[in-house]
Formats: C-alpha cells, sequence, structure tokens
C-alpha cells in the first residue's frame, strides 16, 4: 500500500487522529466562533429522513460547576460508600475541560428510519466533534461514564423520553500529546464476502 497521506489532509487528518484525556485538557478552550464550527460540523453527519436525531448541551463557565454539583448530589445519594474524595472527583468531572459538550441522542418516530439508524447518526456528531475539535487545533475525548446512563442525570438534563446521552465530548487545549495506542490490524478484522 502506498502512503499518499503526507499529501491528502484529509487523510492525514483521520490517520492520526487521537483523542486526547479529559484529565490532559485545559485553558484556553474553544471561542464561540470555533465551537459554532465545531458543532456545525457534529450536525453534518449522515441522517436518515433528514430528522437530526440529536441536539447538544453546552456546559461552560460556571454552568461546569454547576452541574458538577447535582452529579455529586446524585452519586452521594445512591452510593452509601462513597468517599469525600471520589464526591469531590464527581463534583470537578465537568471542570477538567474549558467546555463540555453533551451529544444528546433523540428518536425520531418514522418509519422509514429505524431508531438504531438514528443512534449510529448520533455517534457520528460525536466523531465530527472530535474531528472539528481536532482540525481547529484542539484536544477532545468522547466519554459516557455512569453520568450517561442514570436516571437521574437524565432528569437534571431535561431529557425526554426518547432522549439519551450519546456522549460527553471534552474540549480543550492539549497539556501534553498523547501517545499512540496499538489498533487492530486489518487482517484481523476485514473479510471478503464468499457466495
Amino acid at each position: 500500500m502506498t502512503d499518499t497521506s503526507a499529501q491528502n489532509p484529509i487523510l492525514h487528518h483521520l490517520l492520526t487522529r487521537r483523542s486526547v484525556s479529559a484529565a490532559m485538557l485545559s485553558e484556553p478552550g474553544p471561542s464561540d466562533d470555533a465551537l459554532t464550527q465545531m458543532l456545525t460540523a457534529a450536525a453534518r453527519v449522515p441522517d436518515h429522513k433528514k430528522l437530526a436525531p440529536w441536539r447538544f448541551i453546552l456546559f461552560r463557565g460556571a454552568a461546569r460547576a454547576a452541574f458538577g454539583d447535582q452529579l455529586a448530589r446524585i452519586f452521594a445519594g445512591q452510593q452509601d460508600d462513597a468517599t469525600e474524595a471520589r464526591i469531590a472527583f464527581e463534583r470537578d468531572r465537568f471542570a477538567r475541560a474549558p467546555v463540555v459538550v453533551a451529544v444528546i441522542s433523540r428518536i425520531v418516530e418514522n418509519p422509514g428510519a429505524p431508531a438504531w439508524e438514528q443512534e449510529l447518526s448520533a455517534g457520528a456528531a460525536c466523531l465530527n466533534l472530535l474531528h472539528a475539535a481536532a482540525a481547529l487545533g484542539f484536544g477532545a475525548q468522547w466519554i459516557t461514564e455512569w453520568c450517561a446512563y442514570d436516571e437521574n442525570v437524565a432528569a437534571v438534563l431535561g431529557l425526554g423520553a426518547n432522549e439519551r446521552v450519546a456522549g460527553f465530548v471534552y474540549i480543550g487545549t492539549a497539556s501534553a500529546k498523547p501517545d499512540e495506542r496499538d489498533r487492530p490490524k486489518l487482517e484481523d478484522i476485514v473479510s471478503d464476502f464468499e457466495a
């Protein structure tokens, strides 16, 4: 295989993009204009029947701490053995990056677009957000963890019965370059269909 990625910036980006751990993200975060570009890119994904089966909730500035207070309260109420250190971690969870975007998957009833396709579209929105952040020089990480699946957190977020968190995307400036990680070998994951 000939490596043409050096001559093709899009391919080079796709072959080299790395998530940056939320613990390695710091100020400055994206400007309003940069964040608008990221969200515009995130919304430019395959979307069968043009349903926009996702939406975004932004956590910036003091909103990160306010939501963190809610997370700490919920976590402490559910975990009888929760340590003060763990409760403090939950309180500071969204303070790890200057901006956190909750990507909300929302199923729109439509016989021509199964729920699974709509959920995949929301996942694509998360990935496009990562790509856009990297393209603009920021680090980002797509995380779920317990708070993405908790009913009490969903209520705080104001999610409808047809909605769930596809991911929390943390965005900021990388304090260090992440190490490359092992990737699957193509011979282990690719096969030809044989009739």
